[in-house]
């Protein structure tokens, strides 16, 4: 056990699960001791008991649309997300890539971010008015200012001897950009926004706050705050932290899955042979696998529903989401397109390949 004390040292797979829990129920037990008896050393009022905590949850979801608030929040992250991508991409790659445009806005970019985002809430207000769509270009504009830097500079760490192969056997420029720069940049990338998402979850409270009526959770937040009601306001960011796992263990699924050359080298034995997989790893594999097939099955169905109301009229995703309801089909969308392009490929892998007989040419 001397491991546990050295400098730097690493924690043995096997103890990870078992130091995380120790060390969540340490944290429970100093929680109750700090706030519990007729005379706690901590008030109710500024640490509430877990207790109560707890209770509160049924206040939240039968006074305060809990479901419903959460799912907005979840909309509004998504779609932030989405448009943020779809501008900082191309434009990372344009800065990164080209001189002319690094020169030009390169210095722009990092200057940039030393703007307060929340002193600009007034402009975007001005801008877009004080619904959804003003929260979504706040959200995009506050993820992009960190984000483009990032992807200028993974583009800089590309290896040079990437490079210099591909030219070697005569690749065009865009073929340059389709077989290194993107894989490259994307494997790196995708850790950058996991990292960007706890930061994202504040602009979210940030702009949340701005016509509260329109609900989520900062929203949620905000009206509590004004009733003084701390036990809801801890019940409410106990399901932020809960979402910020849930949102980096997809992260760190979504990284395995699209870039598993990572993990082969990160697994390797000092020999050059990979580790297999322990039951473990197995059973987290096939209920994440089961996770996302019923997910994608429930969303068909709901998806339908929206057009042919069959659910008694009710369309459940526009309820959930509102006005980022595109958000949520474009995601759920592109994990049936991944999904389908995986089978169909895997398929046509498989699939016996037919071999033309030579004609007989003796005699």
């Amino acid at each position: 056990m001397s491991w546990l004390f050295k400098l730097r040292g690493d924690v043995p797979k096997q103890w990870g699960l078992v130091l995380e829990i120790l060390g969540i129920g340490l944290i429970f037990i100093i929680w109750v001791l700090v706030t519990s008896g007729s005379n706690p050393m901590i008030a109710s009022n500024v640490v509430p008991p877990p207790g109560k905590v707890l209770s509160a949850y049924g206040e939240l979801y039968a006074d305060n649309s809990l479901i419903q608030n959460l799912f907005r929040s979840i909309g509004l992250n998504l779609a932030g997300y989405l448009k943020a991508l779809i501008m900082t991409i191309p434009l990372g790659f344009v800065i990164g890539l080209y001189p002319l445009f690094k020169g030009m806005f390169h210095r722009l970019i990092d200057a940039v971010r030393f703007v307060p985002l929340a002193a600009t809430t007034s402009l975007f207000i001005v801008w877009f008015g004080i619904s959804i769509p003003m929260k979504v270009n706040f959200l995009a504009f506050g993820i992009l200012i960190f984000l483009l830097p990032i992807v200028v500079q993974r583009i800089k760490e590309v290896k040079d001897v990437y490079l210099k192969t591909v030219y070697t056997i005569g690749a065009t420029d865009w073929q340059t950009i389709r077989t290194v720069y993107i894989p490259s940049v994307f494997s790196k990338l995708i850790d950058d926004i996991r990292i960007l998402t706890a930061i994202s979850w504040t602009y979210i409270v940030v702009v949340e706050t701005i016509n509260a009526d329109e609900g989520g959770l900062g929203g949620m937040i905000y009206m509590t705050r004004r009733l003084s009601r701390v036990d809801k306001m801890f019940a409410i960011l106990i399901i932020f932290i809960i979402i910020g796992i849930i949102q980096d263990r997809i992260f760190v699924r979504l990284d395995k899955e699209l870039f598993p050359h990572k993990y082969q080298v990160k697994n390797a034995h000092k020999h050059g042979q990979l580790d297999g997989p322990n039951l473990f790893d197995t059973i987290i594999e096939f209920a994440f696998s089961a996770l996302i097939w019923s997910a994608l099955g429930v969303y068909v169905i709901l998806a339908l529903n929206e057009f042919m109301g069959f659910l008694g009229g009710v369309k459940v995703i526009d309820y959930l989401f509102g006005n980022t309801c595109w958000a949520f089909h474009t995601v759920m969308l592109s994990i049936i397109f991944y999904k389908a392009r995986k089978f169909y490929l895997g398929k046509k892998a498989h699939s016996p390949q037919i071999k033309l007989k030579e004609p007989d040419v003796s005699g």
